[in-house]
């Protein structure tokens, strides 16, 4: 688990992209997701070459669904990557043995099965997680990713233009139906975000 995260910029043109990361429950699920340090896991175990290409091809600030496979095969929660590509080998290793960091979003309001996915033929045709099942990360056209957000019922994390300030970040300490999904490092995070954002509100109009 990285302790100091590299500060990187989003991308250059400012357009945030849409993955789906799967793991097994029982190695890494939505709940020891939520209770990793700080709400940010390593995002390790691919080993399928065009699996890591994606995951090379991430920016921060890019959002990625969390998807149970196995048993359950259905769309959890999102994430969001903040730390890039990395080697996780020493010099000698395998340059396609890497990782990304991801911080936990949000749950998402319904978790969304893979049968009703497959049932919006239409919609998903192009979507890499029908046509190359067995790739662990793939790509979601922005399109099937608001698609999927509509059926799950949104997530705590969407950013809601017009809101109030405390409501929307409130919002990215994951809270759904009036409870917080994540631990306390995380809400005493946004907690002091919140504090700093009413202090300089307050300078603000009291220099205005």
């Amino acid at each position: 688990m990285p302790r100091n995260l590299k500060k990187e910029p989003v991308r250059s043109d400012g357009k945030r992209s849409y993955w789906l990361l799967k793991t097994e429950p029982a190695e890494w699920s939505w709940d020891d997701q939520l209770r990793s340090d700080g709400g940010v896991s390593r995002w390790d175990g691919v080993r399928n070459r065009q699996a890591q290409k994606n995951l090379k091809s991430m920016k921060c600030g890019d959002h990625c669904f969390f998807y149970h496979s196995g048993r359950e095969r259905r769309v959890i929660g999102v994430v969001e990557v903040v730390r890039t590509w990395y080697s996780t080998t020493d010099d000698r290793g395998d340059d396609w043995e890497g990782v990304v960091d991801v911080r936990t979003v949000a749950e998402i309001g319904r978790a969304v099965d893979l049968r009703d996915i497959r049932a919006e033929a239409e919609m998903m045709k192009d979507f890499a997680l029908l046509r190359q099942p067995r790739l662990s990360v793939v790509p979601v056209p922005e399109r099937v990713w608001d698609r999927i957000c509509e059926m799950g019922g949104g997530f705590g994390g969407e950013d809601n233009e017009g809101e109030d300030k405390k409501e929307v970040l409130s919002g990215k300490i994951g809270v759904v139906s009036g409870k917080a999904i994540f631990g306390p490092p995380l809400e005493e995070y946004w907690t002091k975000k919140l504090e700093e954002e009413a202090g300089k509100g307050a300078s603000d109009a009291g220099n205005s």
